[in-house]
């Protein structure tokens, strides 16, 4: 088959996320059919990667759109939501159309709810018969996550912003995430629950299941810097100009953290990911906390850690940093809904703790017992490499292929 692939980032190199899934499914996928891709680019990214290329038939870049303060702000009183916006750009609009009159494809692959403002004019240029068939990755339940944080925010003075915001955009999110629910011929997501979440906005919607997954062999040679062996050291991964990779940082920092740190003075605290805010940045060095910003490759920090941590109280779909610490045999603490969408128990795959108390005594358990800790890892391994593996993965998405119909 011939695929089409709509990306917000380029997805090589997998450092975060969305690119670790949209690379996942190139990748795997480019292996048996014909995979183009157009991606949005930063002005000062180097060119696409050598794997990259050797994926793909054809990569078109456009440039990422910026938006000025006050084209930000007028989207408060817009009957848009802030991401049917975000991406909008009329040379990726017109690279795609390029795209689409100058190739035959079966499937265009829309990944994230920031690109689904490019479905409608897709779905209607596109002939009514034998036209290449339009899929929506859900990579979230994207109202979800703003409800979430609503819940979260509303509670802090300082948050309040934050959390008219959220009040502002969950009604407009859930119908544009509705809208682009019904123009796609196929819906994928990530989870059982983001299907059930989705199956709400669109009543009658059949969302397939396809689970984000990792490349194993990516990961058994990672192994943590050198600088960092032998440290006591607690890690979190993510993209830290994301809201709720940062309310995690901030909250496991602010509630947590001291009373690991009154037990165990030795411990640091790395807070690993591209673009924290300045209110991050400020706690660096407090404490025994490392906040690095972007590196170059976030698997050496994972690996050198003692515990990986994810403090999650807001977000949706399934968390790739937990595949990632599994994938390099870490024992990991998470809240309830950090672990979301994984079918796992605390005290078999991992711990679970929502309280601060709580999750602080489940880190200083697995410190205590290296042995819990081992068995614990050893678990979490085991489970994602059976049922998160890409081999197994992409064969689901080639049945809902064929299911939902192909030019083959």
């Amino acid at each position: 088959m011939n695929l089409l692939f709509l990306t917000p980032q380029l997805p090589f190199p997998p450092r975060q996320g969305t690119a670790i899934r949209n690379w996942g499914l190139i990748e795997h996928l480019a292996r048996r059919h014909a995979v183009s891709l157009l991606s949005f680019v930063e002005a000062d990214q180097p060119a696409p990667a050598a794997e990259l290329q050797a994926a793909c038939r054809r990569v078109v870049t456009v440039p990422v759109p910026h938006r000025s303060r006050a084209a930000r702000l007028r989207t408060l009183l817009s009957s848009q939501p802030d991401m049917a916006r975000r991406l909008w750009s009329p040379e990726f609009s017109a690279a795609l159309a390029d795209l689409v009159h100058s190739s035959t494809f079966d499937f265009i692959h829309i990944e994230g709810l920031e690109l689904a403002p490019y479905l409608p004019a897709l779905a209607r240029s596109l002939p009514a018969a034998g036209g290449p068939r339009l899929v929506y990755d859900a990579h979230n339940a994207e109202f979800l996550i703003q409800q979430r944080a609503f819940l979260n925010d509303w509670r802090l003075p300082a948050r309040w912003p934050a959390a008219l915001y959220s009040t502002l955009q969950t009604p407009r999110i859930k119908k544009f995430e509705a809208d682009t629910c019904r123009a796609a011929h196929l819906v994928t997501c990530v989870s059982a629950e983001d299907a059930a979440a989705l199956r709400q906005l669109a009543p009658g919607l059949q969302p397939v299941i396809v689970p984000n997954g990792i490349d194993f062999d990516r990961y058994r040679a990672a192994a943590p810097l050198p600088e960092l062996q032998g440290a006591l050291i607690l890690a979190f991964t993510g993209k830290m100009d994301y809201r709720p990779n940062i309310d995690a940082a901030e909250w496991f920092i602010e509630a947590i953290w001291p009373r690991i740190r009154a037990a165990r003075p030795e411990a640091q605290f790395f807070v690993v990911g591209q673009k924290p805010p300045e209110r991050l940045r400020r706690l660096h060095g407090r404490q025994g906390v490392v906040v690095t910003g972007a590196v170059e490759d976030p698997r050496p920090y994972i690996a050198a850690a003692a515990v990986y941590v994810a403090p999650l109280r807001m977000g949706g779909g399934t968390r790739f940093k937990l595949l990632e610490a599994m994938a390099l045999n870490r024992p990991i603490v998470s809240t309830t809904l950090g672990a979301e969408g994984f079918a796992v128990q605390s005290g078999r795959e991992l711990l679970l703790a929502d309280a601060p108390a709580d999750f602080a005594a489940a880190v200083l358990r697995l410190l205590e017992a290296p042995a819990v800790a081992q068995a614990l890892a050893q678990a979490g391994h085991a489970f994602a490499e059976a049922s998160y593996d890409w081999n197994a993965i992409i064969p689901k998405l080639e049945a809902a292929y064929h299911l939902r119909g192909s030019r083959e």
